[in-house]
């Protein structure tokens, strides 16, 4: 089987579809399943031959702000037929505009990933933008999605809370499993790595942040919250990594200074590869008190190295997290984040390791990328 994945940009800094289409080639490759990426970025852009990376076709650079890039879609004319199925990952680009016109009278089928795209929040926390958002609906995106031979959704709470977006909603959904791969297995070593480059984390209780620097991902909760509980221990030092291409962080490192822990948090920027590893390894929780998380990798790769995790309800897998009692699951708010803060460090030792654990299972049995490639085929087959 042959595979086209489409999407805007291989910009790791755009968020998480990237990630997702990256992650999924060695299981994929595994499976027998060949790969290819076509996106809207400039050929030279240096994300194309990142490692994970398979052919990436690159026809920018784009325009309009809407990743317009007229040679998509007679590239995909020309190139479709080579391919068993092609994937749209994300909404409000051109890519799934100009997939669902080369394809319209092709035999070639095309399904979409939405990547927690189509979730309310958006609609209530941005309502002007959801207005230019539905004059766009009836003749861009909702033909997208109709004719796709599957919408496809990372977990049963994506799918539910698709529905309420748009009132002219008609699609064929599937659900798969969704989440990372196996971690390297030095962990250690990468931690110590990621501390000689921090010397000033060493000997810390670190919590760790690890998402774009984004007002979704409730990072000022975060940051209020850990104030609220910094004098339980001198060593609670709070890392908040991350991209930030909106100059919030200069805001949150105000609001920390204001709070007198400027000198508890630490701000490295975008961490990948070792380093990232390093971090979780590192860390003895992880934090994402987001307002809205489609399904959240980063989640599921604190899972696979051991860590709980201290999450929102808004993390659409949650009720995953909560039932494996592999981490704290609060309100995205001050006050619960606040709380399940508090309830990490209320464990003992012997409960800390129990739900380290867990963590580790619960990533093994749910969240294995191994598993999102098996679906992702059955998907196709079913029906391609």
């Amino acid at each position: 089987m042959k595979l086209l994945q489409v999407i805007s940009s291989t910009n790791p800094r755009d968020g998480g579809p990237i990630e997702s289409v990256r992650q999924l080639c060695e299981p994929l490759k595994e499976l027998g399943v060949s790969v290819e990426i076509v996106c809207c970025d400039a050929p030279d852009a240096p994300d194309h031959t990142a490692d994970g990376m398979p052919t990436v076709h690159a026809l920018g650079p784009s325009h309009l702000g809407y990743a317009y890039t007229p040679s998509l879609v007679p590239w995909l004319r020309r190139n479709a037929t080579r391919f068993d199925a092609v994937i749209v990952n994300g909404l409000w680009q051109y890519n799934g505009l100009a997939v669902q016109q080369a394809l319209a009278d092709s035999k070639v089928p095309y399904f979409v990933f939405s990547h927690g795209m189509l979730d309310p929040w958006f609609k209530r926390t941005y309502p002007i933008k959801h207005l230019k958002k539905w004059l766009y609906w009836p003749w861009g995106e909702y033909r997208v999605l109709r004719d796709a031979r599957a919408v496809i959704f990372t977990c049963e709470e994506e799918r539910l809370l698709a529905r309420q977006s748009f009132w002219l909603y008609r699609v064929k959904e599937a659900v798969t499993a969704f989440g990372t791969s196996t971690p390297p297995a030095n962990g250690r070593e990468l931690a110590q790595k990621f501390l000689a480059t921090q010397p000033h984390l060493q000997g810390k209780r670190i919590a760790l942040y690890l998402s774009r620097i984004h007002e979704k991902k409730g990072c000022d909760l975060l940051v209020d919250a850990f104030a609220r509980v910094a004098d339980r221990d001198e060593r609670l030092h709070l890392v908040m990594a991350g991209p930030d291409q909106t100059g919030w962080a200069a805001d949150l490192k105000a609001q920390a200074e204001k709070l007198g822990i400027a000198d508890r948090i630490s701000w490295p920027g975008m961490l990948q590869g070792d380093e990232k590893w390093g971090a979780f390894n590192a860390a003895e929780v992880f934090c994402l008190p987001s307002h809205q998380e489609n399904f959240g990798i980063v989640v599921a790769e604190a899972l696979a190295c051991g860590k709980p995790v201290l999450i929102s309800n808004q993390v659409n897998i949650w009720r995953e997290i909560e039932s494996d009692d592999a981490g704290f699951i609060d309100e995205d708010t001050v006050a619960g984040t606040e709380r399940s803060l508090r309830r990490w460090l209320a464990l003992d030792a012997p409960a800390y390791a129990q739900m380290a654990e867990r963590a580790s299972l619960c990533f093994a049995r749910r969240f294995h990328i191994r598993r999102a490639a098996e679906r992702l085929v059955e998907i196709v087959m079913e029906h391609g």
